[in-house]
């Protein structure tokens, strides 16, 4: 399979004006959601993408998939940006979102033909964008997010159509540990859940995906300073250090003129008192542990080892704030700061395991850690950065949940059910107005088709049936993705977070009625030929 090529350009300098630069945009938009129309259901194809460098990346993740791929044309660009402001805002529901802009535009080209103003367009659309999040409050349903069986089967919606699907059981296990894991009360009845900062996913080559597992604590890629330092230590206290265990030295304008030979003693002597002070500064309250963020001379672990005491060094600042987080220690810019209240006591027990060829340090058995490590197993780092986008998502569907407990049912039953009422309604619209809005109920369709014709089955008869069903009142059925089968999905079990359906219908619709706003598309001058003009060009 091909790496997807935009084909629409924009040559700089070329104008385009009116209609023409309304067609170009839609077509661009166009052309970005049917490249990433296959990748959505169970039954969704893979991309292998290949990157400049030669190497590969295979995936069905619409955000993935779309930040690899080079596309020159502005209106495709922003179309891009909408699957990455999915991702950061609720982290699911990228390939929805791009797919429903792409057919919100491609049906908005008739109403251009009919010489509809763009602006009665756009206040059309968001009308209807008004109506179809009232509709989807009505289908939707509340969830107790403390209900582990119910919690699991939203998850498994996320994952259902990802490359992991076979592992859904183990995947949920582990994103719900995690969100659990990092959530905290942050006062005031709100929950701060930040998965991207705490919930660290460490992907070792190697051993089955079954070994994967949610650590109650922190992993670091680390070995110890020197060889005999304790490798193990039960509920270690940790001391957390931003700052060298190394002699200062002297600025850049210092210059010292040794006359004597004792002269040279003494400045070495001067360099070993310093750092022994910092060592027992550090000492002083007793420590097992000491990791800190910059270099440990070689001084300096002579002192420590004097002490039994253990040391790590050169630690990212991210995983340092991580294992603050787990064991309860504060992180201290200057060790003669330190104070009993820095040292961590919440960490049960400190080891360093090798796996694979390499050391890691693991930090666990933490006493309410607010901070945790997912250990990923599998045969290939493909496969692995694959479950590790597909185990992203999955935290993020957690996450959501907690913040927003509303579900509306998935498999495309809360679109045709927005879509069949929206039609409907578009039948009291006054006016030209209701030919965009209908266009908005019609674009709405485009989510079950898709999952019609990705699962292989005919998007015709089944689109009807479930028309019909819609029109009877049923508004829970939806298309099961792997058979393209009509069925209820209360019964079917499949629900998503509210906050993901509309997240992705607010984005779509506002993307579309920006794009309808362009009617003048110019490439602006480079630097040095505005210079050349103007005739001010620097020498």
């Amino acid at each position: 399979m091909q790496a997807p090529v935009m084909v629409v350009n924009t040559s700089q300098g070329e104008r385009k004006t009116g209609h023409q630069a309304q067609v170009s945009n839609i077509t661009a938009a166009k052309t970005v959601a049917d490249i990433i129309r296959s990748c959505l259901g169970p039954k969704a194809m893979l991309k292998m993408l290949l990157d400049p460098m030669g190497g590969i990346v295979l995936t069905n993740d619409g955000h993935a998939i779309l930040r690899e791929i080079d596309v020159a044309h502005p209106a495709a660009k922003s179309m891009i940006e909408l699957a990455r402001t999915q991702d950061e805002e609720v982290g699911d529901g990228t390939t929805t979102v791009i797919i429903l802009a792409g057919e919100i535009l491609a049906l908005s080209l008739p109403q251009l033909d009919r010489h509809i103003h763009p602006v009665v367009i756009i206040s059309a659309f968001k009308r209807a964008l008004a109506d179809a999040i009232q509709i989807l409050q009505d289908v939707s349903i509340a969830v107790d997010v403390n209900n582990d069986e119910q919690m699991r089967n939203i998850i498994t919606t996320s994952i259902g159509t990802k490359f992991t699907s076979r592992y859904s059981n183990l995947m949920c296990d582990l994103a719900l540990t995690a969100v659990r894991t990092v959530s905290h009360d942050a006062g005031g009845g709100k929950h701060e859940v930040d998965i991207k900062r705490y919930a660290r996913v460490e992907k070792v080559p190697g051993g089955e995906i079954e070994d994967s597992c949610v650590l109650d604590g922190v992993m670091l890629n680390k070995d110890i300073t020197h060889p005999k330092m304790r490798r193990r230590i039960e509920n270690p206290r940790i001391v957390l250090l931003d700052c060298t265990l190394e002699y200062k030295k002297g600025e850049s304008q210092t210059n010292i003129e040794i006359t004597k030979e004792e002269d040279w003693n003494r400045i070495l002597q001067i360099e070993e008192e310093q750092v022994r002070a910092m060592c027992d500064a550090i000492v002083a309250v007793k420590p097992d542990l000491v990791i800190t963020e910059k270099g440990v001379s070689d001084l300096a672990q002579h002192f420590l080892l004097k002490h039994n005491i253990t040391a790590l060094r050169r630690v990212r600042k991210t995983d340092n704030n991580r294992i603050a987080r787990a064991t309860g220690a504060t992180i201290v810019n200057s060790v003669y700061d330190l104070a009993e209240s820095d040292v961590g006591t919440q960490c049960g027990l400190f080891e360093i395991s090798k796996i694979g060829d390499e050391y890691f340090t693991f930090l666990t058995k933490c006493n309410k850690p607010k901070a945790c490590t997912i250990l990923l197993r599998g045969p290939s780092k493909d496969i692995l950065n694959e479950i590790d986008r597909n185990l992203m998502d999955a935290m993020s569907v957690a996450r959501n949940v907690i913040f927003h407990p509303f579900l509306s049912p998935g498999g495309g039953a809360s679109e045709m059910a927005m879509s069949v009422r929206l039609a409907q309604k578009s039948k009291s619209v006054e006016g030209v107005q209701q030919w965009p809005y209908r266009a908005i109920a019609e674009s709405l369709e485009v989510i079950p088709r898709t999952l019609i014709q990705n699962a292989g089955a005919s998007p015709i008869r089944i689109l009807t049936q479930l028309r019909a069903k819609h029109a009877e009142g049923v508004s829970t059925s939806g298309i099961d993705g792997d058979a393209g089968k009509v069925v209820d999905m209360r019964d079917f079990g499949i629900w998503e977070p509210q906050a993901v359906k509309l997240q992705s219908i607010k984005t779509a619709v506002e993307s579309a009625c920006l794009l309808l706003r362009v009617d003048d598309i110019v490439g602006a001058k480079s630097v040095q030929g505005a210079g050349a003009a103007t005739g001010h060009e620097d020498d």
